[in-house]
């Protein structure tokens, strides 16, 4: 059986192992310079995507990312990286990885052979009608991503397919398949190296893009990061400054008064408004950066001016 594309030999690195250490780096850059265009084109393809994925949210949908291996570790750190960055509960943004969380630390792969248990851990993570079930798989043909994705598809979930092999049973299956040609890898069959790459651009463009959308980021600021250290609270000092235009004295005192919520105390600086007004208006819009401003100026009274 002719292995899909993923697996094959990539005749552009040929004798890897008899180069010195300079020629095999170049050997592997000029592979990974082809990713970046794979996902370019893969982009209208990616936008659907974040659409169908910011209707989720707005209706109080969940996302959930699924894969195994090299797929399911990029796919808890995406997850795992959105609450700190764009304020959103842990809850909205899940990764489902084959062999639970012991697989993030040490490769469990015998843990993707089974589709039933790939459906058995989405269920239990209370996947429902509405949310997003993004599946991930180089190959396109992990049992336990296929799984998962048939269950996302019973019970009414919008289904997306990250995959490298656009004739695999993933591309086929699910709603919206996302397919970065990227090739046979350098060594043949390590879907870490160019095949993994594809799969984390296109993460951070979803994942960030819908943030984009939702509000989650005021111009091109994180405007809702979790300032939880001291380098974070330096940042936000800084954002707030340039943002809002204040001082590094009036942005150090009104992240205090806001209790270092830098989205708060930003609505506060170029609204006018107390912390409780501000806070009020960010609540009465899912956390908009933009539309809270503009709740908070139209609800603006001279005493809160």
């Amino acid at each position: 059986m002719k292995p899909v594309k993923t697996e094959q030999r990539n005749s552009r690195s040929r004798g890897l192992d008899r180069k010195p250490a300079l020629e095999i780096l170049r050997a592997l850059n000029r592979e990974d310079l082809r990713v970046a265009v794979a996902v370019r084109r893969q982009l209208p393809k990616i936008a659907r995507a974040v659409d169908a994925i910011v209707k989720s949210f707005h209706r109080g949908g969940k996302l959930y990312y699924v894969g195994a291996g090299t797929s399911g570790r990029l796919a808890v750190v995406d997850a795992a990286e959105c609450p700190p960055t764009f304020g959103v509960s842990p809850k909205k943004i899940q990764a489902v990885i084959a062999g639970g969380a012991r697989a993030f630390e040490r490769a469990l792969e015998d843990a993707e052979d089974s589709a039933p248990r790939g459906a058995r851990d989405l269920r239990r993570a209370a996947l429902s009608p509405g949310d997003v079930v993004v599946g991930l798989s180089a190959s396109g043909t992990t049992p336990y991503v296929l799984g998962a994705l048939d269950l996302a598809k019973r019970t009414g979930a919008l289904t997306i397919a990250i995959t490298s092999n656009s004739d695999s049973p993933l591309a086929r299956r699910a709603q919206i398949a996302i397919v970065p040609n990227t090739g046979p890898e350098a060594i043949a069959g390590s879907t870490r190296l160019k095949a993994g790459t594809a799969q984390k651009l296109v993460l951070n463009l979803l994942s960030t893009a819908s943030m984009v959308l939702l509000g989650r980021v005021y111009e091109n600021w994180m405007v809702h990061m979790a300032l939880t250290n001291r380098k974070l609270r330096q940042r936000g000092a800084r954002i707030l400054e340039e943002a809002a235009g204040a001082s590094p004295r009036t942005a150090e005192h009104v992240l205090r008064q806001s209790g270092h919520n830098l989205a708060v105390a930003l609505v506060m600086l170029k609204a006018g408004v107390s912390a409780r007004e501000a806070l009020r208006s960010l609540n009465s819009v899912d956390g908009n950066l933009r539309a809270a401003l503009e709740a908070a100026k139209d609800g603006r009274t001279p005493a809160s001016a």
